[in-house]
This record gives C-alpha cells, sequence and structure tokens, in this order.
C-alpha cells in the first residue's frame, strides 16, 4: 500500500545524548519490575521537544525532554503535557498511555516524561515525493484527519476536567498579543511583513467561540497511522501546546501548514496535503463547520494568525541556532520559512480568502 515504513528511530544526535547511568538509576527505582535500559535511539522528526526511543527487554518507551539550550520554559513544559495526556487517556483513545513524569532536574538537567510506545506510520513531509498512495486513501485519510479534529473540538471540557488547562476568557487576544511579544524579543532580521500582519490582526479580533480543548500543533506528521490501514488515525502526538480556548485557532493552525499545490516550496518540503487527493484548505473548513456546526465566517483571521504563530515558533527557533545556543544544521534554514509564510499570510489578507 505505501513505501512509508513504521515510524523509526536512529542513532542520537551530536550534543543530544541522555545520561544512561543516571536515567538507569532514576526508572529503576520509579516503575515496577522496569528492569535496565539496553538501548536508547533518538526519532528525528520535529523542531522543538525532543523524543527518544528506550527500549528495555520487555517493553519499548517513548521519552520526551526539552531541547538543549531552550529558555522558552511556557513552550517546552514536560508536566503539562504530562497532565494534557492523564486526563485525555480516559476519555479519548487516540493517545499514548503516560507512564512516569520528573520534576527531578538532577536526572537530566530538565524535566521529562515517558509515554508507552504506539506503533505506526508517520507521514512527514520529507517522504511526499516517495510516497505511492492512491488519491481516493489519501482523500479518506484527510477526511478522517479533519473529522478527528472535530472529535477533540466535542470533548466535553467541563466533564473531562481539561477545562483547567486554560482560561479561554479573552484566549484570542492574549494570543495574539503573546505572539506578537515573541516575535519582537526573537527578531533577527528586518521582515516588514511581520509588523503589517501584526497591525491587520490586532485591527481584525473575531467575534468569541464557545471554549473548547484544543491540540494547537495538529497536523499530518503529529498522528500515528494503522500501516495495514493507512486511513485509520491510531494516535496523536506532541501536545505540549494544548490548552483550552477558542477552537477556531486550532483550526487555523492546522490551515497553516496546509498547503496546496500551488505554494511555495518551503511549506510543501514540511508538508504531504498538496498531494493528489487531499482536502482544499476550503473543503477543510467546510467539513469542519459541518462536524461541529461551528461558525466559521471569520476563518480567514484564524488562518493568518496561524501562519504568523508558525513564523514566530521558527524564529525563535532560529534565533538559537543564530545566537550558537543549538547546532543542528536543520534550523539555519528556517529563515526561509519565515519569509515564506509571511509573505503568504499578506497575500490571504490582501486577497480575503484562504
Amino acid at each position: 500500500m505505501s513505501n512509508i515504513k513504521i515510524d523509526q528511530s536512529t542513532q542520537i544526535r551530536q550534543g543530544e545524548e541522555l545520561n544512561l547511568e543516571k536515567l538507569n538509576e532514576y526508572l529503576s527505582t520509579q516503575i515496577p519490575d522496569f528492569g535496565q535500559i539496553l538501548g536508547i535511539e533518538q526519532f528525528a522528526g520535529g523542531f522543538s521537544n525532543l523524543t527518544y526511543l528506550i527500549k528495555t527487554a520487555e517493553k519499548e518507551y517513548v521519552l520526551r525532554r526539552p531541547p538543549f539550550g531552550a529558555n522558552i520554559k511556557s513552550a517546552h513544559d514536560m508536566s503539562r503535557e504530562f497532565k494534557v495526556l492523564s486526563l485525555l487517556k480516559p476519555h479519548y483513545p487516540r493517545v499514548p498511555q503516560p507512564i512516569i513524569f520528573c520534576e527531578d532536574e538532577s536526572v537530566m538537567g530538565c524535566q521529562f516524561y515517558m509515554m508507552e510506545r504506539v506503533n505506526g506510520i508517520i507521514f512527514r513531509g520529507k517522504d511526499a515525493l516517495k510516497m505511492s498512495i492512491s488519491e481516493t486513501i489519501m482523500r479518506k485519510l484527510s477526511e478522517n484527519l479533519i473529522d478527528n479534529l472535530a472529535d477533540l473540538h466535542l470533548l466535553d471540557i467541563e466533564k473531562t476536567g481539561l477545562i483547567n488547562l486554560g482560561k479561554p476568557e479573552g484566549y484570542v487576544q492574549r494570543q495574539v498579543e503573546g505572539w506578537i511579544g515573541r516575535y519582537e524579543k526573537s527578531q533577527t532580521d528586518d521582515i516588514p511583513a511581520m509588523l503589517e500582519i501584526a497591525v491587520w490582526m490586532r485591527a481584525n479580533m473575531p467575534r468569541p467561540q464557545a471554549p473548547a480543548f484544543l491540540h494547537n500543533d495538529y497536523k499530518y506528521d503529529n498522528v500515528l497511522l494503522n500501516p495495514d490501514d493507512l486511513t485509520e488515525i491510531l494516535g496523536v502526538l506532541d501536545w505540549e501546546m494544548s490548552t483550552v480556548g477558542d477552537p477556531l485557532m486550532d483550526l487555523g493552525a492546522s490551515l497553516a501548514y496546509w498547503c496546496e499545490d500551488g505554494d511555495g516550496q518551503f511549506l510543501k518540503s514540511f508538508n504531504i496535503t498538496w498531494l493528489k487527493g487531499n482536502l482544499t484548505r476550503k473543503e477543510v473548513v467546510e467539513r469542519y463547520a459541518q462536524k461541529t456546526g461551528r461558525d466559521v465566517s471569520d476563518i480567514l483571521f484564524y488562518y493568518v494568525f496561524g501562519l504568523y504563530k508558525n513564523t514566530v515558533i521558527m524564529q525563535q527557533i532560529y534565533a538559537r541556532w543564530k545566537a550558537g545556543l543549538t547546532k543542528d544544521p536543520r534550523f539555519g534554514g528556517l529563515i526561509l520559512g519565515i519569509q515564506e509564510l509571511s509573505k503568504m499570510a499578506i497575500k490571504a489578507i490582501n486577497r480575503r480568502n484562504l
């Protein structure tokens, strides 16, 4: 069906090694019958929190920790991500079982947590040109991807306790001002489009929506697919930015990743949404509205904000690389993405649609 294999771990990148002795000592005292770690490898995807495969004789676990050199604690809050998984698991089946959270920074120099490993396929943008997936399968998968986002937004935030993860009142304005502030603190280059977008967002705040639980980084490479049925989503990963607020902010974040065939090469290199069979951005919005009953008339704002936020995230990582705080060579090329996404936002504003 596909030449894309189950998501594989590889050799740990230089400078991102874990202290095996300390980790073994800690886990053997905290988890009954844990045994000993026989091997540690690293999952290569992503630009944010680091993800490792922990192998014992009996089981495989996934360990998550903040990136080396990061000092943005709110964006790399391990305790929060662990809490989200713990709250979701009884009500939403597509999350790994959380195992343990470690707040003792003497073990690894930071907080971290472990969860069960769910074996599955992750569709990453770098694999797009190698894929041999039919348009029919791609269509069904893209529909299921949006339906699953709708399922998350339809969770009862009061009954699940998810309401305690955030303060939905004034969420949109806080987000806009917060991300503008983050850009100003991490700015390294003169990009006039970023100032123009900030002015436009402040002048075009949407009407408030009833709050829901948000993933806030929902895209293809954060979902695990069934190797025997590529249209089935087995798990959703990377809950580090999840919260409670306006659900269209979540949809806008997904739309900001959702590139089409005519979009720029940088965004296409990180996505598979431009492959034939996928829904268009317009179709994504229409399907979401049908599934949730939400008013999507202000979706342009949310799309522009999603592009802006993704640009700022790249800017923060690029600024760390430029300052020499991280050596990962991938980060140096993010300046191209910062320029491309900011231009996409301006074009959407000028044409007044997605």
